[in-house]
């Protein structure tokens, strides 16, 4: 994901809700949201390249998401992939303080990362340009490709929508429309990531449609009190054109 905003226990009936958008090269091989058949505990959409995943949930109530890092740094050689950060935390048991704990002298491996990770005990949060287990407290939060709660305009704007679509029963519409402003931020409001003007422009948009690197996929997430999941997925193609939609919606085991 390059765009992820979430409500953690910011509604009685709703534990978790997260609106994201994940932003890649269109040429990259994707299957959208669907269970695994290696691993049918798993809803996540799948990076066909590499194996991993950038956002699931499984059935036991286990979440995961991460947001790559744009800064000067450049990747490691022969890096692995971080979605398989995300994968390896959904198709296994460890808590999420430990798994993030245990992964923290590793995190040299990976290019620039936010992960996120969670289950009913609690959700935190990562980034391998600090290094250092965050556990998170209730309210909105945010997380596009700087760190967590940076502010970005993009990651305001999310933050103020998704408080204001937080309903009873979840409006998976309105949630996907807190991330889907395709308007560019005024320069003086642009972060400094190392990238030219013209490129921080370009990816300033919560929506980002360039010719060949653009928003792909919209996902919205919503866990309720009683134990329901319901994922919602849009997908686009190159110039920000609308694909096929899935909903899927399960409930968590005891």
């Amino acid at each position: 994901m390059c765009l992820i905003t979430f409500a953690y226990r910011a509604h009685a009936e709703f534990p978790l809700v997260v609106a994201a958008n994940r932003d890649e090269h269109y040429q990259r091989p994707t299957r959208g949201i669907h269970f695994w058949e290696d691993h049918p505990q798993l809803l996540a959409g799948r990076d066909l390249k590499a194996g991993g995943t950038w956002m699931g949930i499984t059935r036991q109530g286990r979440f995961a998401a991460i947001t790559n890092y744009r800064g000067l740094q450049p990747a490691p050689a022969e890096a692995r992939s971080r979605g398989m950060l995300t994968l390896d935390f959904l198709a296994g048991s460890a808590a999420p303080a430990d798994y993030l704990q245990a992964i923290c002298d590793s995190g040299a491996r990976y290019a620039g990362f936010n992960l996120l990770v969670g289950d009913a005990r609690g959700l935190y949060y990562l980034t391998n340009v600090e290094g250092r287990v965050l556990a998170l407290s209730p309210g909105i939060h945010s997380i596009s490709n700087g760190l967590l709660d940076s502010g970005w305009p993009k990651q305001r704007s999310a933050e103020a929508r998704l408080a204001a679509a937080l309903t009873d029963p979840a409006d998976h519409d309105a949630l996907a429309e807190t991330v889907s402003d395709r308007s560019t931020a005024a320069d003086r409001e642009l972060p400094d990531t190392g990238v030219a003007l013209e490129l921080e422009r370009a990816l300033s948009p919560q929506f980002i449609a360039m010719p060949e690197y653009g928003t792909r996929a919209t996902t919205t997430l919503a866990v309720h009190q009683s134990g329901s999941v319901e994922m919602h997925e849009r997908d686009f193609h190159a110039g920000g054109v609308a694909g096929e939609r899935r909903s899927l919606k399960f409930e968590l085991e005891a």
